[in-house]
């Protein structure tokens, strides 16, 4: 798929996931953004971080999420994918652009091959992985060894993309204990979890947001 020829980027600090979800939708902040992206108003990636929450589509089982022990918001969302952390050391971006002449799964593959070429910029080797017929959902981005490093869940509708990818940079990983990410039990990883494993740094927060972004062609705006 070719990229977006303007695709803005926008970067947001540490954002409440409701609030994120108002401003992903909206121009500058809060209602309309993605009417005015359908009426020609401009692509953009946001890149930011969210206060620890577990957000699932509505294909998740119930079964899959954090009981209230756990001490977790828990919110559902419009989007696919299944149940999916977002948290401090994590790099979170959402795609809201005009995909009208764009197939679905097309969109979620480049974002996949958009992410892998990044990781491979900082050094990490990655992959995305096709999904049986039948089988569980393997969107998103993978290390060789089957354990993933990046979630992508979208939603588009009227022809505009929104939600997007989270990168595990340095999470606390415990969260994954007390709930089934992305229908996959034990299937997530941490850059941190690599770089200790391949006796390297881990790259820094702007460097992970700096990746993804050059990657998919997001430029500052202005």
């Amino acid at each position: 798929m070719v990229g977006f020829a303007a695709l803005a980027r926008v970067d947001l600090g540490e954002v409440p996931y409701v609030e994120a979800v108002e401003a992903v939708e909206a121009v500058e902040a809060m209602s309309g953004w993605a009417d005015e992206c359908r009426a020609g108003g401009g692509d953009r990636l946001f890149l930011l971080s969210h206060p620890p929450v577990v957000t699932y589509g509505k294909r998740t089982d119930p079964a899959d999420l954090p009981t209230p022990s756990a001490g977790l918001q828990v919110v559902a969302v419009d989007r696919g994918g299944q149940a999916t952390y977002h948290g401090p050391g994590q790099v979170v971006g959402y795609l809201v652009a005009n995909v009208r002449e764009r197939g679905p799964a097309d969109v979620v593959r480049w974002v996949e091959h958009g992410i892998v070429d990044a990781l491979g910029a900082l050094g990490f080797t990655a992959r995305r992985r096709d999904t049986e017929p039948g089988g569980p959902s393997l969107v998103g981005v993978w290390t060789a060894d089957d354990l993933k490093v990046a979630s992508i869940g979208m939603r588009i509708r009227g022809g505009v993309s929104t939600h997007g990818f989270a990168v595990d940079v340095d999470p606390d990983m415990a969260v994954y204990d007390h709930f089934v990410a992305c229908g996959m039990d034990g299937s997530m990883t941490s850059l941190r979890r690599i770089a200790e494993r391949e006796g390297r740094l881990v790259p820094a927060e702007g460097e992970v947001r700096d990746a993804p972004a050059d990657a998919l062609g997001a430029r500052p705006n202005g």
